[in-house]
């Protein structure tokens, strides 16, 4: 015992462990540290207290609980605190400008954490320093983040949610003053800036004064008013929504997109959307499914389509829980269709430029129209682009990427119509960047109702697409993987293939490998002197073949979970409309890479779970 306090034996651990109980104040995770130490609970507090949650580009994201390697009031504090100081030696004007606080119905009542907490504890901090908060008053979408960056102003805005993570989880996403989220160097900045504020400031904790502050501004009746105006630029066809017969059911899957998509069906006009009762109020527990990840499929969407069969709709809509995500699954004659994120970016992307065409007689202006995708998505864009005369961009994965280059190019007074990533993730709108799930529903319920109206499935326009196109026909999936050591083995493996540096494979199976990128390393055959041209990052895997026969596969890590991801995709020219023959040589190409690549059962890899 030391003041009281059990010792582990662990000095470094009992250091990190005393300092913990001197800063926290929420009695229900103190408990949680003190019995662990009664039991004499080494590993669990190890698990706890061995590292700091990283901050990175994506902010936070970890499990709710005590200690430094999870999300809790202390953590969330410290975090903030970084985060304010070092938008202090940002901006000069923070105090006039302030921040925005959003967050949604995580909650972990173990810990005594939950979503709307950790938002109140993060505006107390910014109000400790007389910094403006607009905290929203009610759960809302992460869009709405973004989109009140921009539309105010402000320096900075933080959601706070862990999207379609397990139930457990919970994260701190970072946005900054251009409406984007934040790119390096400003994670390193924010993390230093963490690590040097540990201390809670006096008045951190104290959200009763905080809540009563003159310097705190609820934003809720504003934002909604001006961001369902905002996205109705987008609406053409007002009197086909008000008239048409579809009939389409939409699932919020315990999260908070249930009032927002219905109020971005009426914005449009469009009749509103069958809700999934089960489903449609936020429930942290998120009871009757296994993950709350509408991009795992059909376990997701059982129950919308049972209200489908019951009403005779024939499409489905689904969010994730903060709605910045959608999948969209269709009736086909025996059974439902669930769209990947590739085919439905192939389809807004159609449909996106279609309505623009409509709008711009001027011929002259498609120059000046962008459309961007990640790297690991589909290129269908690039092949609609080559075609139409815009201008197609890839970025690095993930929608900072896609929303800072956005906000460059409009700067640059450059149009830009539409962004996706092949995980479910759609920018429609410029107001927003980054993906939004709720003006993306509105604008696929209006392209639904429209193609109604040419007797036109989703289904059959996305052949149209691919006749026109050509086909794009993508295959992806994941293993897991717990253990870093056997990760870093198998991509360096692939960096020395036939035992020297940089040699890389020319072959994999039957197919030969004409081209190689790794933006670990920076290494990209196709460019001069082998420098990619896309930003590397030391800190993730991630290596792209391209094979003879038109087939592209990228493998990486994750940043939020332990999985090796594969994106593998075959692009065939128009006219090569054999879909069965290119099914066929994607599934072989795919085997091959697991077979060659990945090598499943000497790097004991889990598949993922059917």
């Amino acid at each position: 015992m030391e003041n009281g306090v059990s010792t582990t034996g662990d000095t470094t651990l009992d250091q990190a462990v005393k300092q913990w109980l001197q800063y926290d104040k929420n009695p229900k995770t103190v408990s949680m540290v003190k019995d662990l130490l009664k039991e004499g609970a080494v590993e669990a507090l190890k698990k706890c207290f061995s590292s700091r949650m990283e901050f990175g580009t994506a902010g936070l994201r970890a499990a709710m609980g005590p200690g430094t390697s999870c999300m809790n009031d202390l953590t969330i504090i410290q975090t903030t605190q970084g985060f304010c100081h070092y938008l202090e030696e940002s901006f000069d004007n923070l105090k006039e400008r302030g921040v925005v606080i959003g967050y949604d119905a995580r909650a972990h009542p173990p810990s005594g954490g939950s979503s709307k907490r950790f938002a109140s504890l993060a505006a107390a901090v910014f109000i400790s320093r007389g910094v403006p908060v607009h905290l929203f008053s009610d759960i809302t979408p992460t869009p709405f983040v973004p989109f009140t960056v921009s539309h105010l102003g402000l320096c900075a805005g933080i959601m706070v949610t862990a999207s379609h993570n397990p139930k457990q989880d919970n994260g701190y996403k970072v946005y900054w003053e251009n409406g984007a989220q934040i790119v390096s160097p400003h994670d390193k900045g924010i993390a230093k800036a963490i690590e040097e504020n540990l201390e809670p400031w006096p008045e951190s904790w104290n959200t009763e004064e905080a809540l009563k502050s003159s310097l705190l501004k609820d934003p809720l009746q504003d934002i909604h008013t001006q961001y369902f105006k905002a996205i109705q630029k987008h609406c053409h066809h007002r009197d086909i929504n008000k008239s048409s017969e579809v009939k389409i059911v939409h699932t919020s899957v315990h999260g908070v997109g249930h009032t927002f998509v219905q109020s971005a069906f009426k914005a449009f006009e469009l009749h509103p959307p069958y809700a999934v009762e089960e489903q449609k109020d936020p429930d942290p527990e998120f009871p009757t499914v296994k993950y709350p990840n509408p991009e795992e499929g059909e376990g997701v969407l059982t129950l919308s389509f049972a209200l489908a069969e019951k009403e005779g709709a024939t499409v489905v809509f689904a969010n994730d829980p903060d709605a910045d995500r959608l999948a969209i699954a269709e009736k086909q004659e025996r059974q439902w269709r669930v769209f990947s994120g590739n085919e439905l970016g192939a389809l807004l992307g159609w449909w996106m430029f279609r309505c623009w065409k409509q709008q711009n007689s001027d011929a002259a202006a498609v120059k000046n129209l962008y459309m961007l995708s990640s790297t690991v998505s589909s290129k269908i864009l690039r092949a609609i682009a080559l075609k139409e005369g815009f201008h197609f961009e890839e970025t690095l994965t993930g929608f900072k990427w896609m929303g800072n280059r956005a906000r460059d190019l409009l700067d640059q007074g450059k149009t830009v119509l539409f962004a996706f990533e092949e995980a479910i993730g759609y920018m429609c709108s410029p107001s927003v960047l980054d993906k939004d799930g709720v003006s993306a529903a509105a604008i696929a319920g209006e392209m639904v109702s429209y193609l109604a109206t040419k007797n036109t499935s989703l289904s059959q326009q996305l052949t149209s697409i691919y006749t026109e196109y050509g086909y794009h026909i993508t295959k992806n999936s994941y293993f897991i993987c717990h253990d870093q050591d056997v990760i870093g083995s198998l991509f360096e493996r692939l960096r020395n293939f036939s035992d020297q540096k940089d040699s890389y494979p020319t072959e994999c199976g039957r197919f030969s490998i004409s081209a190689v990128r790794d933006l670990t390393t920076g290494y990209d055959s196709n460019q001069p002197g082998n420098k990619a041209v896309l930003p590397t990052s030391r800190s993730s895997q991630m290596i792209t073949f391209t094979f003879s026969n038109g087939g592209v596969a990228t493998m990486r890590t994750s940043g939020t979970e332990p999985k090796i991801k594969y994106y593998t995709e075959l692009c065939a020219a128009p006219g090569n409309s054999d879909l069965n023959h290119l099914k066929k040589e994607l599934d072989d190409l795919v085997d091959a890479i697991v077979e060659n690549f990945f090598e499943p059962e000497k790097n004991k890899l889990q598949p993922k779970p059917e």
